[in-house]
């Protein structure tokens, strides 16, 4: 066998171009929610209203252990924001990880939460709201584990101007295009943590 097809057969090489390609995908994603538009699909965002986030859960901007995979439980954190803009018709919440290898890296994306709601309590969502799959498939709060060195993660909350109907467990890309497309408002916490 020479060279060239020992090379072409290579797994490592597989798996590189695997990766390369999911890195790509999130990176498209990442632009349309940084507010640049949604790649080749002719939308373009506006710049949307600033909205506040916090959390009591979070002392000095870090994360407590009980919201990692070093809890007992996978429960999420409780979350408060301000600010939504008239003519908002739902939120959604994207927990990402900026630090990962994959950038970003995203744990946990809950929708159509109603427009009245200003809260997630610790351990739970909003009734009617909607879960879609993060980046390791898991339509639930997936707890960061960020080792010893540390990361940093974001909590952000968007305004949406459309309720988004999308079913239960859609997939990432599905769910971050849908938000982008709709976002009016957004704030985010930024947090660290380790262990």
């Amino acid at each position: 066998m020479d060279r060239m097809s020992r090379r072409r057969r290579s797994p490592g090489r597989a798996r590189r171009l695997s990766r390369a390609a999911a890195m790509a995908s999130s990176l498209a994603s990442a632009l349309a929610l940084s507010g640049c538009g949604l790649l080749g699909s002719g939308i373009t965002i506006t710049a949307p209203s600033v909205m506040t986030v916090t959390s009591g859960a979070f002392t000095r901007s870090t994360m407590p252990a009980r919201y990692t995979c070093a809890g007992p439980k996978a429960l999420n954190p409780p979350l408060d924001w301000t600010g939504a803009p008239k003519g908002t018709k739902s939120i959604a919440l994207v927990f990402d990880d900026s630090d990962a290898p994959i950038t970003p890296y995203v744990y946990w994306i809950v929708f159509d939460i109603g427009p009245g709601t200003s809260a997630i309590l610790d351990g739970e969502i909003p009734p009617g709201a909607r879960q879609a799959r993060g980046s390791a498939g898991y339509d639930r709060y997936d707890p960061p584990c960020p080792g010893p060195l540390g990361h940093g993660y974001r909590f952000t909350v968007y305004a949406l101007d459309t309720v988004l109907n999308l079913p239960n467990g859609t997939s990432l890309q599905s769910a971050w295009q849908a938000i982008a497309a709709a976002t009016i408002g957004r704030g985010r916490l930024t947090v660290g943590a380790t262990s």
